[in-house]
């Protein structure tokens, strides 16, 4: 019917109607059971293109009174619900993407909105109404002429909080969500918000514009985790009908843990099945900038942290200190945390940590080492395809040679005594790899463990599986023989054409600074 008010269903038309699309209307069930309660109001604050607004476009679809969607919803998952067609196209529904207004009226952004949905408003309505009233006193007036309630979405609610540092401008802003959403009036003509952005509620002063609304965020969101992002039964669905190798896609975009359940980023998943190729995808529709706003900040620990999740390994973090504020970030805790809700960052709740989910998340900071003031580090990265390939061709002295500029880079990050210390430098010395391996630590193979298992993917072409094993002042034959004697190879028997054996010692003492040594073997498969 209109734009903003009562809006067509062509945006979830569109999206059915995509190559890849993934049933989540389940996601209406758990809307309806909170019609008109006190659990009315939802707040979703996911990481980018994570499925938050072909959520609000199905939401329109489903609830608005500007279309019928009955066939659109047949042979759905909320189909099955009984009650399902209780509340289709019942509502009126306004639908605001406050970005698109702020990009344009930073200045008289209420105004604009105000003046939009007027406009909507009067196609409807004519001259009946009083335009001149407050937003939430005309939809007021809307309510009682027409005693249908209203379903108002909001798509980047957060945009003004985010990037307005006119306090003016945020007080009068989240006076106006209170007026839509805590008002005396609201009580009578709300009957569901739904209001996505990426940062959590901020709680500014003494506002208490949205602190009626039930949060969902990139920390914790069930019950509606399912309902956003792409699950693992989801992703192997649509690798076997694209012919894709799932453990593949599991490492290039899998990692978001939230609530104990696999979340995959749906527009890389798709981009990869589409294209039938893997790649950072989602480099194109988000700024890394924001990883160097933060990974960047002079912290205390700040680095090491960040140094020990680009090695693979976890670290504690306190997530309460944060504001939900990008201007207030005030400590190593608080600059995790705001990559965590960015989606750079994955978050165990249990274990209380954060880490690197995947390689395509890597391949960001990757691409943010080598623009920002990591200059050594960056260098170290960018020898990383170089390495793989000399290990490829058995060139063990050049190999020897980047393990030490790796370990000239990070030893002062990475406390360099043990095999364990070496195994985070070779982590960080082989960074690129994952994009060709599933590399493995610690994997179990013959008579005990190899310290790392590199087994070629789908996409890996003729290159070989690998057995590395390291020694700390011992030697680099040691490492060989202790592969040879274990049989760590016969675990890799079932891939590749080859089996590189790869044996890296460090000597403390030794001669020249020249503290690596390294011997590379290749095992013939019969």
């Amino acid at each position: 019917m209109g734009i903003y008010f009562n809006p067509d269903n062509k945006s979830f038309t569109q999206a059915k109607n995509s190559l890849i699309y993934i049933d989540k209307t389940k996601l209406l069930g758990f809307l309806n059971r909170r019609l008109s309660t006190e659990e009315k109001c939802i707040a979703v604050s996911h990481a980018r293109r994570f499925g938050k607004s072909h959520a609000a476009g199905m939401i329109d679809a489903y609830y608005s009174l500007g279309c019928d969607s009955t066939s659109l919803f047949e042979n759905t998952k909320i189909a099955s619900n009984a009650d399902y067609k209780k509340h289709m196209n019942k509502y009126n529904v306004i639908h605001l993407d406050i970005s698109s207004v702020w990009d344009f009226h930073k200045d008289d952004l209420i105004e604009s909105i105000h003046e939009r949905l007027c406009d909507d408003f009067r196609e409807v309505y004519s001259s009946s109404l009083n335009y001149k009233k407050e937003l939430y006193l005309l939809i007021y007036e809307i309510y009682r002429k027409t005693n249908t309630a209203f379903v108002i979405i909001i798509d980047e609610w957060d945009c003004v909080i985010r990037n307005s540092r006119d306090e003016e401008l945020i007080h009068r802003y989240l006076q106006f969500l209170h007026s839509l959403f805590k008002s005396e009036e609201s009580k009578s003509f709300l009957a569901l918000a739904y209001i996505t952005g990426i940062l959590p509620i901020k709680k500014i002063k003494d506002e208490s514009a949205l602190n009626n609304f039930r949060e969902y965020t990139m920390l914790r969101s069930k019950p509606i985790t399912e309902y956003y992002g792409f699950t693992e039964d989801e992703v192997k669905n649509l690798c076997e009908q694209y012919n894709m190798d799932f453990e593949s896609v599991k490492a290039w975009y899998n990692g978001y843990l939230i609530d104990g359940i696999h979340m995959y980023n749906p527009n890389s998943v798709s981009m990869a099945m589409d294209n039938h190729d893997f790649d950072s995808y989602w480099k194109n529709t988000s700024s890394f900038a924001s990883i160097n706003t933060f990974i960047t900040m002079n912290y205390a620990g700040l680095k090491d942290d960040i140094m020990k999740m680009l090695a693979g390994g976890k670290v504690y973090i306190n997530t309460d200190t944060f504001q939900n504020d990008f201007s207030t970030v005030s400590s190593k805790d608080d600059a995790i945390t705001a990559l965590i809700h960015l989606g750079y960052l994955g978050y165990d709740r249990e274990e209380g940590s954060a880490y690197i989910p995947n390689y395509e998340v890597k391949k960001a900071y990757q691409a943010a080492l080598c623009t920002g003031s990591w200059g050594e580090i960056a260098k170290s990265v960018g020898k990383c395809d170089e390495l793989l390939m000399a290990t490829i061709d058995g060139d063990s002295s050049r190999v020897a040679e980047l393990i030490q500029l790796a370990h000239d880079t990070y030893t002062s990050v990475l406390k360099y005594n043990d095999e364990n210390s070496l195994s985070c430098v070779l982590t960080m010395a082989y960074f690129t790899a994952p994009a060709y391996y599933n590399i493995i630590r610690e994997m179990p193979a013959g008579k005990g463990f190899a310290d790392f298992a590199f087994i070629p993917r789908s996409n890996a072409g003729h290159r070989p599986a690998m057995i590395v094993e390291l020694k700390y002042n011992q030697s680099a034959d040691t490492a060989i023989q202790q592969i040879k004697e274990n049989r760590y190879h016969g675990a890799l028997t079932d891939y590749g054409y080859k089996i590189l054996l790869v044996g890296v010692n460090y000597d403390h003492n030794g001669k020249d600074k020249k503290h690596h040594t390294c011997i590379i073997e290749e095992y013939v498969k019969s």
